[in-house]
């Protein structure tokens, strides 16, 4: 058995799971799903077609699933889809996606969401993300798994930040951040690598020599940065610098934050 306060809101059509714990004042709108075990602090609004896995905790006066913040936006039937094991904090927004985005705003597991913070239309948010208070995620970023955003920085929209990368408070990330890449100070510059979030993982020794290596060959002068990256991924026998080379030389509608030769 749920407990719902008795001030809380549920529209007819919602969905609620097992066990879950909804304070006092929430409003729950006639198209949303709460997975088993979710608990929602008092005052927090659950709108639009938003589906909230087990497990998630989603703390006072945040507003997921509200229509994107998008003059394209026209009423279409999007979503908010959220994994498990979510830690979503105070004053938090998650916007739905749009029809000119795909139509979902997709965050995975485990991640911590801090106060403040923004999750805009079309964004994909993958497993253990870290974003810190403040951040603003614009339209139809990309965070891979294991990313850390810190506090008060901003993500331009269509930007990915590979896996296990690493962005320093106050940023303006503008361009692809590469996977396990630590990007800081105001303009953005690619300063390194995230070495403390490898070394927390368990990367192997050899593994982090390797990246040491090719961080070192992609901030050489020879060449463009997209030649440095395939000559570089032709010759490397390591994984996660394959995985480097790979998102360097993928698709993407922006350029990169380089290391500074």
């Amino acid at each position: 058995m749920s407990r719902i306060h008795p001030t809380a809101i549920i529209e007819e059509g919602a969905r609620i799971g097992d066990d879950c714990v909804i304070g006092p004042y929430c409003v729950i709108g006639p198209k949303v799903r709460l997975g088993d075990r979710v608990e929602l602090k008092p005052h927090v609004v659950i709108a639009g077609d938003t589906e909230i896995g087990e497990d998630t905790t989603i703390y006072s006066f945040a507003v997921v699933g509200e229509i994107p913040q998008d003059k394209k936006f026209s009423g279409e039937d999007t979503k908010l889809v959220i994994g498990k094991r979510n830690r979503i904090r105070e004053h938090v927004t998650m916007n739905p996606g749009t029809e000119g985005g795909g139509g979902i705003t997709r965050v995975g597991d485990d991640g911590l969401f801090m106060a403040g913070c923004h999750v805009a239309h079309d964004c994909q948010i993958g497993n253990r993300v870290i974003v810190v208070n403040q951040v603003a995620l614009a339209g139809h970023v990309i965070l891979g798994d294991d990313v850390i955003i810190g506090g008060l920085s901003g993500v331009h929209q269509f930007v990915r930040v590979g896996h296990g990368a690493i962005v320093g408070g106050m940023t303006k990330v503008t361009h692809d951040v590469i996977p396990y890449g630590l990007v800081q100070a105001g303009a953005g510059h690619l300063d390194g690598l995230n070495l403390v979030g490898l070394r927390r993982r368990g990367v192997p020794r050899e593994d982090i020599t390797a990246l040491r290596d090719g961080f070192k060959a992609l901030a050489s002068e020879n060449g463009s940065f997209q030649e440095r990256a395939r000559a570089l991924g032709e010759r490397t026998q390591s994984d996660y610098v394959r995985e480097i080379t790979d998102f360097i030389l993928s698709d993407s509608d922006r350029s990169f934050h380089t290391p500074k030769a």
